[in-house]
C-alpha cells in the first residue's frame, strides 16, 4: 500500500515533522497488522480462551486515552470488567492491591516511565500477568513485563504523539474487539489514506477559525470519548488553547453552561448508538449560537467540515479514523497561531512521573 507523503517540507519549517508522521500512520498501520500480525492473534488468543477476571489498564496522557478506548472494548467485547489505574496508588501510598487472575496492560509509547514500571512491578508481585504495548521492546516497561507488544509506529520525532496513538489503538482492537469488528481490521489502512486526503484542506478552513479561540470544547461519547479527550489534548499541547475533551453526557450534566459564542464545540460520532445524543448536543449548542463542528460520516453535521469518515465503519474501529483530521487541526492551529507543533514549549518526547 502507499501513502501521499510527496515533498515533505524542510524539516525546519513548523509542524513539519507533525504533518509527516500525521501521514505516515496508515502505513504503520499496514506494518502493524502484517509484520507484527502473528504476535497479536498468538496474545489475543490467550486472552480469549482463558479470559481473566479483570483487565486493568496503567497509562499515562495519550497513552491513557487509549486505555480509556480499550476499556470500552474489554467490557463489550470480552465481557469482563475493565478500569484504569492510578499509579500514584503505588508510588506516593504504598498500595498493592491482590491482582490475581487480572491482567494489567501497560500502555505507554516510551516504555519509559517510573511510575508505570512501578506499578507493574506491583502487580507482578501480587499475582497478575502483565502485559505491555509500546513503540519501544527495549523499554523498562516492556523488560519487566510478562509480553510485550511493539506496536511498529517507528521513530516519533514530533513532540505531540500522533502515530504511536493509533497504533496503540490498533493494537488494543487486535486485542480486545469482538471477532465482527475484528474482520474490518485489514481496511483501516486504505480507509486512513482517504480520510486524509479529503480532510486536509477543510481542516486548514476550521484551523483559520479556530486561531482565535481561547477556549474550545471537544466531545463524543461511548469509544469516541477516548477521541475527544485526546483532540483537546494536541489542541493544549500544540496551541496552547484552553482545550477540554468530555463525554458528551458529562458535557450536558453541567459543563454546557461554558459553551457560547466564544468557545467553540467540535464533536465526533457517526452512525452509531451515540449519534442521537451528539446530535441533541450540536442542536442545543447551535441555539446558543456556539460554533460547532462535526468530526464523522455526515449523520450528524456542524458548520465547516463535509462528512470526512466513509460510512459503515464499526462504531468501535471510529477511533482510529476520526483522530486524524483531529491531528491535523491541532498541527495547523499552531502554525496559525505562530507556534511550532514539533517543539512545544515546555514539553519533552518522554515525560517521567514518579
Amino acid at each position: 500500500m502507499t501513502v501521499d507523503v510527496t515533498t515533505p517540507a524542510p524539516v525546519d519549517v513548523p509542524g513539519a515533522r507533525m504533518r509527516r508522521e500525521i501521514a505516515e500512520q496508515p502505513v504503520k498501520w499496514h506494518d502493524a497488522l502484517t509484520r507484527g500480525g502473528d504476535q497479536l492473534r498468538a496474545v489475543r488468543a490467550r486472552i480469549w480462551n482463558r479470559p481473566p477476571k479483570a483487565v486493568l489498564f496503567v497509562a499515562r496522557g495519550t497513552s491513557d486515552h487509549a486505555a480509556l478506548y480499550a476499556n470500552y472494548l474489554v467490557q463489550t467485547a470480552l465481557g469482563v470488567p475493565a478500569a484504569s489505574a492510578s499509579p500514584s496508588v503505588v508510588t506516593l501510598y504504598g498500595g498493592a492491591p491482590d491482582l490475581r487472575d487480572v491482567l494489567v496492560v501497560a500502555v505507554s509509547q516510551s516504555g519509559g516511565s517510573p511510575d508505570l514500571v512501578a506499578f507493574l512491578e506491583m502487580a507482578r508481585a501480587r499475582g497478575a500477568a502483565t502485559l505491555t504495548l509500546t513503540n519501544d521492546t527495549d523499554s523498562a516497561l516492556a523488560r519487566i513485563s510478562d509480553e510485550a507488544i511493539d506496536i511498529l509506529a517507528g521513530r516519533e520525532t514530533a513532540v505531540a504523539a500522533t502515530k504511536s496513538y493509533t497504533g496503540e489503538l490498533l493494537a488494543l482492537a487486535a486485542l480486545f474487539a469482538g471477532e465482527e469488528t475484528l474482520a474490518q481490521l485489514p481496511a483501516l489502512p486504505e480507509l486512513g489514506e482517504k480520510v486524509l486526503a479529503v480532510a486536509t484542506s477543510r481542516v486548514e478552513e476550521l484551523a483559520a477559525r479556530y486561531r482565535y479561540a481561547d477556549r474550545i470544547m471537544t466531545a463524543a461519547r461511548g469509544y469516541s470519548s477516548a477521541t475527544a479527550r485526546e483532540a483537546a489534548l494536541k489542541l493544549v499541547e500544540t496551541s496552547y488553547v484552553s482545550a477540554h475533551g468530555m463525554s458528551s453526557a458529562d458535557l450536558l450534566h453541567g459543563p454546557v453552561a461554558l459553551l457560547d459564542q466564544s468557545v467553540p464545540l467540535l464533536c465526533f460520532t457517526s452512525a452509531g448508538p451515540d449519534a442521537r445524543e451528539i446530535a441533541q448536543l450540536v442542536d442545543l449548542a447551535g441555539e446558543r449560537g456556539v460554533d460547532v463542528d462535526v468530526i464523522g460520516d455526515g449523520t450528524v453535521t456542524g458548520r465547516t467540515l463535509p462528512a470526512v469518515l466513509p460510512r459503515g465503519v464499526a462504531p468501535e474501529l471510529r477511533p482510529v479514523l476520526e483522530i486524524l483530521p483531529a491531528q491535523l487541526l491541532a498541527a495547523e492551529v499552531a502554525v496559525a497561531r505562530g507556534y511550532d507543533p514539533d517543539a512545544p514549549r515546555g514539553l519533552s518526547k518522554v515525560t517521567r512521573t514518579y
